[in-house]
């Protein structure tokens, strides 16, 4: 049997052996470098097992180098070394010590005997190591050729964000970092993380215990649409502090920024069902187990709850180091507020009356936002609300990300605000790719073909050049209503996050469709390695 073993794996290295072959690297990578300039002579770096990698620097230039050899490991089947000194040889050197306005700017060198990818920062670097990552082939190789000359790149916006909703479904650790993974692999940088919803609450927070005894659970699990249950069981999970603190290390590593999101006043009801004295009638309460906006939402007339933000946000805030720090603000419901003696003592108290343009109701929000906001503010971190906080005298510190159009980007960028851009007709990923239901996985509606993200320009000609700088950055959205799988996440994102890459990293001059589309096909051989799901719309695209 030991002598039937030894016969295959020499078989085995036989064939590999034979099936290896010399192939070419493309540069034209997602999102397209800024500027590639070719040497026209001859010649290549001949990337084979003779080649060291070299880092020059700490321990995240080190893990830099690593990422890169995994990446050529998985990508052509080459073992490379990587080593902290310089070597004889042919080598590739990744370093940081470009000097670039732009902190995430990178040049690779390319010349017969060696590769640099020199970062402005250790991030930098890494965006450098993701781009030789996505230029290499994707097959089985003896030799890989590098084309001589130089690339030069950097990030069009500083924020580039992709979310996803953990409230509605919940995804494992596990889970969460794959996504790191998909973000990572983009170029993007932030990642929104939506921890809380009617459905679910996912984060521990020790002072609240029942947030996670209680609110982290509903008794239904997976709902296809409005009533009809697919699967009538138990449903919930949520995040220990320690398994958050290792996804925010994960994502660090990668260059990821996480940012938590604990959306209030409204889309409450798993705190109220845990805690229902914050609420305006007390109860009961019951974690949600269908979609939609509730009408229970946080008593703003009450102390207690009041104290509950305070209290949860600062718990947040020790567990996740990230300078944002969502709080939402959409979609509440005034109702309740409108019938509640301390929602209208509150009001009384506050001097609030209409404006004209908002209920007295609708303002009293505002003073929810504005104690996020100073309890946030206070710990040297900066609030980001959906554009509904704009209903309101509220500070031009908070950040505001425009998700009903770009009105309110418009409008939060006039006012001196900075402004996220998420609006739904470009970058809410949960809507269908294809016009024909029938073939695709359950969607929450809509259609948002690969083609549609890619025209998005989140730079709104009406602002002038000051007030554009306002404008920090573009995110894709995925809510997940209707997606309970990670199978399912993947299928809707991929490629249409190449696309909103492609928005956030390359300049407009710099972007081109037919182009994009042609590039698209590569990007989707690492995620067959990656064993990704994803749409294949634009492979038939007239």
């Amino acid at each position: 049997m030991r002598q039937m073993k030894k016969i295959m794996t020499l078989c085995a290295l036989v064939c590999l052996a034979f099936s290896a072959k010399a192939v070419d690297a493309n540069y034209n990578v997602i999102p397209l470098p800024q500027k590639i300039e070719l040497n026209k002579s001859a010649g290549a770096f001949k990337l084979d097992n003779t080649v060291k990698i070299v880092y020059q620097g700490g321990k995240d230039l080190k893990r830099n180098a690593q990422f890169l050899a995994d990446y050529v490991k998985e990508g052509v089947g080459l073992t490379l070394p990587v080593a902290g000194k310089a070597s004889k040889g042919k080598v590739i050197v990744v370093k940081a010590d470009l000097k670039d306005a732009n902190h995430e700017a990178y040049k690779i060198t390319v010349t017969d005997n060696s590769v640099t990818i020199n970062g402005a920062s250790a991030a930098g670097a890494f965006y450098g190591v993701q781009t030789v990552r996505k230029a290499l082939p994707q097959e089985s190789a003896s030799e890989v050729s590098l084309p001589l000359g130089q690339i030069y790149d950097y990030p069009r916006f500083g924020y580039r964000g992709g979310m996803l909703d953990c409230g509605r479904h919940f995804f494992t650790v596990d889970e969460v970092k794959n996504y790191i993974d998909i973000l990572a692999l983009h170029n993007i940088n932030q990642f929104h993380w939506h921890l809380s919803e009617d459905q679910g609450w996912r984060i521990e927070i020790k002072k609240y215990p029942n947030l996670t005894k209680v609110g982290a659970w509903r008794k239904r699990c997976d709902i296809v649409s409005g009533d009809t249950v697919a699967d009538p069981q138990p449903y919930g999970g949520f995040y220990t502090q320690a398994q958050a603190k290792e996804i925010v290390k994960y994502a660090a590593d990668r260059y990821v920024n996480v940012i938590p999101e604990i959306d209030m006043p409204g889309h409450m009801t798993a705190a109220l069902a845990s805690y229902p004295n914050l609420g305006c009638t007390g109860g009961p309460y019951e974690v949600r187990s269908t979609w939609g906006v509730m009408a229970d939402v946080l008593c703003a007339g009450n102390d207690q709850t009041i104290a509950f933000i305070k209290e949860v946000l600062n718990e947040l805030m020790d567990i996740f180091p990230s300078k944002y720090i969502h709080v939402g603000g959409d979609e509440c419901p005034k109702a309740n507020w409108e019938k509640c003696p301390k929602c209208q003592a509150r009001i009384k108290s506050l001097g609030i009356v209409s404006d004209g343009k908002h209920s007295a109701e609708t303002l009293l929000q505002n003073y929810i936002t504005e104690t996020a906001y100073k309890t946030i503010s206070k710990r040297g971190r900066r609030m980001i609300g959906w554009d509904e906080v704009l209903d309101g005298n509220i500070s031009n510190n908070i950040i505001i990300m425009s998700w009903r159009g770009t009105k309110g980007g418009i409008a939060g960028a006039r006012k001196g605000n900075d402004v996220l851009m998420t609006p739904t007709s470009y970058c809410y990923f949960d809507f269908y790719q294809s016009n024909d239901h029938s073939t695709e996985p359950k969607a929450i509606g809509g259609y948002l073909p690969v083609k549609t993200v890619y025209s998005f320009e989140p730079m709104p000609q009406e602002l002038t050049a000051e007030q554009q700088k306002h404008i920090l950055g573009p995110q894709e959205n995925l809510w997940t209503e209707f997606i309970a799988t990670m199978p399912h996440v993947e299928y809707m994102v991929l490629p249409r996050i190449d696309a909103m890459c492609e928005v956030q990293w390359t300049n407009p001059e710099r972007k081109n469709y037919d182009d994009f589309k042609a590039r698209v096909p590569h990007m989707m051989k690492i995620y067959d390695k990656k064993g990704w799901k994803y749409a294949k719309h634009i492979l038939t695209e007239k």
